[in-house]
């Protein structure tokens, strides 16, 4: 181990509850096209954006001209490829032969189903779905999703994203018109009918009354008595320690008599409340990590406002993040830190590494990136709501009403898993009245935020569309930074069935970084395989070192070379950062907050910001 580093020299920063300089300043001015609220917009201008921004409240944000270029491609070329035509018309007697002898066989003991829903589907669980009648419906949706499949797929000379575009809004068609979601074709819907003697069709009936009310009247999620945020839900102690325009930043108490020397510096994603990483008491990451002697640090972040609209990416990295590094570094003085992005969170703290490292700032002992990108040219299906007419489109909503909302941003997320998030639940709330099932996490996920216009127009343009961080464009203060700058060693942690941060383009990581690196491949999802407590049952992981300098693993040959571990991977970080201090001492906890030095303790965490609605 080597003996910790001073603190590098940097610029003095405002302490307390506010900033004294306001986060709208010295920013860049957009293009003409793009100003924000508050600037002068001709009246033309104005005039069209206005109509494009109730169109987009219309359309839950879609553009229809994306969607229509989409069409137009995939048909014409099409229309123009006999040999392609051939074969689906192939392609449709095959499927109908599979059907038709299914159809035949269906009454004997064990028929074989020719067609199988994907792994999240979980539409036709119901063992009746094997039984005649409702297993030749079954089939016959399938075989008919089965060849709607091919037929969007390796159409000779259209564009893949326009292909992509034409699957997803035919798999959106589709899933409306699928037999789970008509009473007399669904046999849960009908036991459950008979069981509770049509009291079920009443009891969804209100259920979508209710909805259809709190969706009207924008009612804001109220969590359940069992899963209330401070009592069972972000419940670690800590203190508030710092405050301004942009987030509060909390220091947990310690469970230990002596910590590791170093501390621990948490950036979450802004696109959802922080607490993801401190849900109950037994699945707490930050709980976890205070449990093992670290000292943690949180981000909370604030809750944008209309009036907030303004907030930059350049905001959140410099009043956001080297505002919490800032204080972290007078709270525990002269000692590196170890700082963990989740998500959007990640994002920004690799920016701000890059920064760093190119400005000679050197208080990061290791970077930790947990589900985030860096680099954005396989994003997945995320990707299908981005391109210039889609970001053009949202951007003249959020023009007008100064935010992203969270329900225009959920709604995106579940049309990406819209059989499983949208139709699953639409079924059982309102055909067989049942409540929804909650758990914390699922609680957590309906505690969302808004985005402010300026700083989400500039990431899904800056990084979704244009890729400027890893192809080497990416500005900062006027000059570019670079990802394999940053010296401090990386660990980076990817889940298997992602659909927000694909693990192979968050694997990526290791083109674009020249340093030790360790990465760790996990079962689950984007929230579901952070959030993987040691003694999860059914849990798995790989793990795999790439010392500096080493050839690069494709991601295939990478997950072929490492088996995999049961259990979860959280031990495996605490141990990693254990060997990753610089100062291998055990020391005394650190005071909660600095007072003398600006730092006081200003409101038990949660903290204030976590309850904005």
């Amino acid at each position: 181990m080597t003996a910790p580093a001073s603190k590098p020299t940097v610029a003095p920063r405002p302490k307390g509850e506010t900033t004294q300089q306001p986060a709208s300043a010295a920013k860049p001015p957009l293009p003409p096209r793009h100003n924000a609220p508050g600037t002068t917009v001709h009246p033309h201008d104005a005039l069209d954006r206005s109509l494009r921004a109730a169109m987009a409240k219309f359309t839950a944000g879609v553009s229809p001209y994306a969607a229509s270029e989409a069409w137009v491609d995939w048909a014409t070329h099409l229309a123009f490829a006999p040999g392609r035509q051939s074969e689906l018309i192939a392609q449709a007697q095959k499927n109908m032969f599979k059907l038709a002898a299914f159809a035949a066989n269906q009454f004997s003991d064990a028929p074989e189903m020719p067609f199988h829903p994907n792994g999240n589907d979980h539409r036709f669980t119901h063992p009746d779905w094997t039984k005649p009648p409702f297993s030749l419906m079954q089939q016959s949706f399938l075989a008919m999703q089965d060849w709607w499949d091919q037929a969007t797929t390796d159409t000779p000379g259209a564009q893949k994203k326009n292909t992509d575009r034409v699957s997803f809004m035919i798999r959106q068609m589709l899933d409306t018109a699928s037999p789970s979601n008509i009473p007399l074709l669904n046999p849960e819907i009908l036991e459950t009918a008979r069981q509770t003697k049509g009291q079920s069709f009443i009891d969804g009936l209100q259920n979508l009354a209710e909805d259809i009310s709190d969706l009207i009247t924008e009612k804001p999620f109220d969590a359940p008595k069992e899963f209330r945020v401070g009592e069972t839900l972000a419940a670690t102690p800590g203190q508030v320690v710092y405050r301004n325009e942009l987030f509060e930043l909390i220091q947990y108490s310690p469970q230990t008599a002596q910590v590791h020397a170093e501390p621990i510096l948490i950036v979450p994603a802004w696109i959802m409340k922080y607490y993801i990483l401190d849900l109950s008491r037994h699945n707490s990451l930050i709980g976890y990590l205070v449990a093992q002697g670290f000292t943690v640090f949180a981000i909370s972040w604030v809750n944008p406002t209309a009036d907030q609209s303004d907030l930059s990416m350049e905001d959140y990295r410099q009043d956001g993040v080297m505002a919490a590094l800032d204080a972290v570094s007078d709270i525990v003085p002269d000692r590196k830190i170890h700082a963990c992005g989740y998500c959007l969170g990640g994002t920004i703290l690799s920016i701000a590494a890059a920064t760093m490292a190119r400005d000679g700032d050197d208080r990061l002992a290791s970077v930790t990136l947990l589900a985030a990108q860096t680099d954005f040219s396989e994003a997945g299906e995320l990707m299908l709501f981005v391109d210039e007419s889609q970001i053009a489109f949202l951007e003249d909503m959020m023009w007008s009403q100064g935010y992203l909302d969270q329900r225009q941003m959920s709604g995106a997320f579940q049309a990406l898993r819209a059989e499983d998030l949208v139709w699953t639940r639409a079924v059982r709330r309102y055909l067989m009245g049942l409540e929804d099932r909650q758990a914390d996490i699922s609680v957590w996920n309906m505690d969302a935020t808004r985005m402010p216009y300026r700083m989400h127009s500039q990431y899904l343009r800056g990084l979704f569309l244009e890729n400027r961080l890893s192809a080497g464009r990416f500005a900062v203060d006027g000059r570019v930074i670079a990802l394999k700058d940053i010296k401090a060693p990386f660990f980076v942690v990817a889940t298997e069935k992602d659909h927000i941060a694909p693990w192979r383009s968050v694997y990526k990581t290791k083109l674009f970084t020249d340093g030790d690196l360790t990465f760790v491949l996990t079962k689950g999802g984007h929230n579901g395989g952070i959030v993987s407590e040691p003694g999860h049952k059914g849990r798995y992981y790989r793990i795999g070192f790439r010392p500096a300098d080493a050839l690069y693993s494709d991601p295939d040959s990478w997950v072929a070379a490492h088996d995999p571990k049961d259990g979860s991977w959280w031990p495996e970080w605490s141990d990693w950062l254990n060997r990753a201090q610089s100062d291998d001492r055990k020391v005394a906890p650190p005071t909660m907050g600095a007072p003398d030095k600006g730092y006081p303790p200003l409101a038990p965490a949660p903290g204030t910001y976590v309850f904005q609605k």
